[in-house]
């Protein structure tokens, strides 16, 4: 019997982003399916209600992997659809599966299972801030979180500005949401003043920001209220 494929599906990253975050091929797939594996459920079927779904939601299968039960996760109850032959789909809490996403652990399972797997477009706020910033897109590299004790931040963030200094390179990071205010305020401690910083935030909302400009000139802005607000960084030294 040949097995099913699993389909990653990219989620919204925003509210109201729906329209923008979908293809017509997204509404094909959905139609067809009625087995996902999610990071978060309540998300998972606001999206497919946003997308259009038509098969009630009572007759889904939904498999959790969000963090509470993700190291205790039974990988053959898990694929048991897949391996039977149906398709089935992978969606994260927002953006794209497997995209600093746990979502890639279940995809390299599908590998080692040898089952399809088909990523589908869709937004990914690291691509989309890295759009927007004007840095080098060729050459870049995503960090993930920095430290969160304060001393080995500086020594990262002085890290990163060199290594974009000698390689030519954008270096991109997050932060907590609650915690985005300090790391700005640590990036403007440490970096040179003639070092590009962007930041992105509330990507794909109706209060997106993408404000890309040189340390100097952060210092001097006004305004800027990245409090709990998914924000992208990105660093670009010459």
């Amino acid at each position: 019997m040949a097995f099913g494929k699993l389909y990653l599906i990219p989620v919204p990253l925003a509210e109201s982003a729906e329209k923008a975050s979908y293809t017509l091929l997204h509404q094909e797939v959905i139609q067809s399916i009625d087995e996902y594996i999610v990071e978060n459920e309540k998300t998972a079927r606001k999206f497919l209600k946003h997308a259009g779904l038509k098969i009630p939601q009572s007759e889904l299968v939904i498999h959790d992997y969000g963090k509470h039960v993700r190291d205790k996760v039974d990988y053959n109850a898990l694929f048991k659809g897949l391996m039977s032959g149906k398709d089935v789909g992978l969606m994260s809490d927002a953006g794209c599966p497997g995209v600093a996403d746990p979502g890639a652990l279940v995809v390299a399972e599908a590998h080692k299972r040898g089952i399809h797997v088909h990523p589908l477009v869709g937004p990914s706020s690291i691509l989309l801030a890295l759009m927007g910033s004007g840095f080098n897109g060729q050459q870049f590299s995503f960090q993930g979180y920095l430290p969160i004790d304060k001393g080995a931040r500086s020594r990262k963030i002085k890290d990163l500005e060199s290594v974009s200094a000698r390689e030519h390179s954008t270096q991109i990071f997050i932060e907590t949401p609650f915690r985005n205010e300090q790391l700005l305020s640590e990036l403007l401690r440490t970096c040179q003043p003639k070092t590009r910083l962007c930041i992105a935030w509330n990507l794909t909302g109706e209060d997106e920001q993408i404000i890309s400009q040189p340390i100097s000139r952060w210092k001097t802005l006004e305004g800027i209220d990245l409090y709990k607000k998914p924000a992208i960084f990105l660093l670009f030294a010459s």
